[in-house]
């Protein structure tokens, strides 16, 4: 009989093009081979869909299956599951080891080979499960284990040239969605027929820019009516009425990077009361914007948003934080929570971060104006003001249709 192996090297075809050169992936890894010398770890198993992706470029579908990304001193390998052929490889920075599905615990096997046993290990601590960490323990037997998620967060939240240029173009592509949107938008028609009209358009002009790219994940939430109140309401098949609130929400994802674009917007004329929020909420969203300058605070934007809003009336109807971090994350994986516009985070702004401003009010059902009022931008801090990198127009100005 065959013997099966455990894993394999399966350098199928060329290395595929990969969202940024390789001297970027040897920057970033270089850095997080510092976090580790500085708290001596002697190999670092990532498994997370995010560091594994910022790391090495492949972005996995878990699909049930375990993939990390072992790095040491001197090496980093990808290991991956053989349902993807040789896809891994292809797609990433440097090598990659395949499993196999004929021997429970295999994943680890191919793990301990490039990380060996007894070693002060590596992990990520807010990703590793309880399951995962006793195979780890079983396989490894590791001398000590540190989580170095944090010092990798870190290191995402700074972002570089490059990473900055694929931002912006995704930014556009969300503008394009939002066009395309506006443009569906009609009495009787339906919320989910709206968000395919502005999925569609992005994912062709993600195609049109990046020919070489994988194409995955984009998306939209449009929501309608009281469908508005929540952020991350799904779409729904509600048809669209005269006098609605709505929310338009366009997430274009390019090789693991998320961008967005969010506005209200009304069908026919608001009323008295929902026009003052819109406008108040338009206000404090310029306000916000005004504030992302190098050395103020998460918490001190949010703070000051906050008596803006209370000098209002309005702090009652805020939702969630002001804005948050880009970067490779979307509604299912990865997040900067380091790099959030909220009071309990002391991050202070620097050069080089990318964030988004996006104030929301909820007015509840039954209350003049109710509905939920959101818009959001992406803005790069510099020395001086922020850039603003989204062009689709916010307000009422803009945003009633006829």
């Amino acid at each position: 009989m065959t013997e099966r192996p455990a894993f394999y090297r399966f350098p199928n075809g060329e290395k595929a093009p990969l969202p940024f050169a390789p001297e970027e992936y040897e920057t970033r890894l270089a850095g997080l081979r510092r976090s580790m010398a500085e708290a001596g770890v002697e190999a670092a198993l990532l498994t997370s869909m995010h560091n594994v992706a910022y790391y090495s470029g492949f972005l996995y579908c878990a699909f049930g299956r375990p993939y990390g990304l072992v790095v040491t001193p001197d090496t980093a390998v990808t290991i991956a599951a053989g349902i993807d052929g040789g896809q891994p490889w292809r797609r990433c920075h440097g090598d990659a080891l395949t499993y196999t599905d004929w021997a429970r615990g295999n994943f680890w096997r191919a793990v301990r080979h490039v990380a060996g046993t007894g070693r002060r290990l590596g992990i990520e601590g807010d990703h590793l499960a309880l399951a995962a960490r006793a195979e780890l323990d079983v396989h490894l037997a590791p001398a000590s284990v540190t989580d170095i998620a944090p010092a990798a967060m870190r290191q995402r939240i700074a972002k570089s040239p490059a990473e900055i240029a694929l931002i912006r173009e995704g930014a556009a592509v969300a503008d394009v969605g939002g066009h395309a949107i506006r443009d569906a938008i009609r009495e009787g028609a339906r919320e989910i027929d709206v968000a395919m009209a502005g999925r569609d358009a992005m994912e062709a002009e993600i195609a049109r820019r990046f020919p070489q790219a994988e194409y995955r994940d984009t998306w939209v939430w449009f929501q309608s009516g009281i469908n508005t109140d929540g952020a991350h309401n799904p779409v729904t098949a509600r048809r669209l009425r005269r006098g609605d609130i709505l929310s338009l929400n366009t997430f274009p994802m390019i090789s693991g990077y998320y961008t967005a674009l969010e506005r209200t917007l009304f069908l026919g004329e608001p009323d008295t009361e929902s026009l003052r929020t819109w406008e108040a909420n338009v206000a404090a969203h310029e306000y916000g914007i005004s504030l992302l300058r190098p050395g103020i605070t998460c918490a001190e934007v949010a703070q000051r948003i906050n008596a803006f809003l209370e000098e209002r009336g309005l702090l009652q109807y805020r939702s969630f934080g002001y804005g948050h971090s880009f970067g490779i994350l979307s509604h299912y994986y990865g997040r900067e929570a380091g790099l959030e516009l909220r009071e309990d985070i002391d991050t202070v702004l620097e050069p080089g971060m990318v964030i988004s401003m996006e104030p929301m009010l909820t007015i509840p059902e039954g209350q003049p104006g109710a509905g939920g009022y959101r818009e959001h931008d992406i803005l790069i801090v510099t020395e001086d003001a922020p850039e603003n990198i989204t062009g689709f127009p916010y307000g009422p100005e803009h945003n009633v249709i006829d």
